[in-house]
């Protein structure tokens, strides 16, 4: 049996793992500033390539962010986890040069299944999103093979 390790190791461990293999978050230039247990937060400066015929942030790319933000929390915890489903409200444009900031928590996690809410703000910590994404957790997949699982 594997020896405990620290939840706050195992998310660091899990970020740099999954990081080095997410060619789209790299791509888009998304910033991972803080990892933890259920939790994460990722920043991503919007861009000229990134702006629609309005001069704003496509909402795709918005989501992307919130998206990514939500698949590292989700797989913090060393299980693999994939998305099942998510619902997002663009509340407030965002333009070229604005940092947008996505903070996720887990609301739920129980057995397979969990609950994450995200909120997107810009530099100024103006609302720009909110994004709730559901999870499915793969019994006995490790994100990190030489990892503990969870429980």
């Amino acid at each position: 049996m594997r020896e405990a390790l620290d939840p706050q190791r195992i998310a660091e461990a899990v970020r740099d793992t999954m990081f080095a293999n997410d060619r789209a978050s790299q791509g888009l230039g998304l910033r991972i500033d803080a990892i933890g247990p259920g939790t994460a937060t990722l920043s991503m400066t919007v861009r000229e390539d990134m702006l629609n015929g309005f001069d704003i942030c496509h909402g795709g790319f918005v989501t992307t962010l919130a998206d990514s933000c939500f698949a590292f929390a989700c797989n913090s915890h060393n299980e693999m986890t994939v998305a099942s489903g998510f619902a997002i409200d663009l509340v407030a444009p965002s333009r070229l040069g604005d940092v947008l900031t996505a903070r996720a928590s887990e609301t739920s996690l129980a057995g397979r299944t969990g609950v994450y809410d995200i909120r997107i703000t810009n530099q100024r910590d103006e609302l720009v999103a909110v994004f709730r994404g559901r999870s499915y957790r793969m019994k006995g997949r490790p994100v990190v093979a030489d990892l503990p699982l969870p429980g």
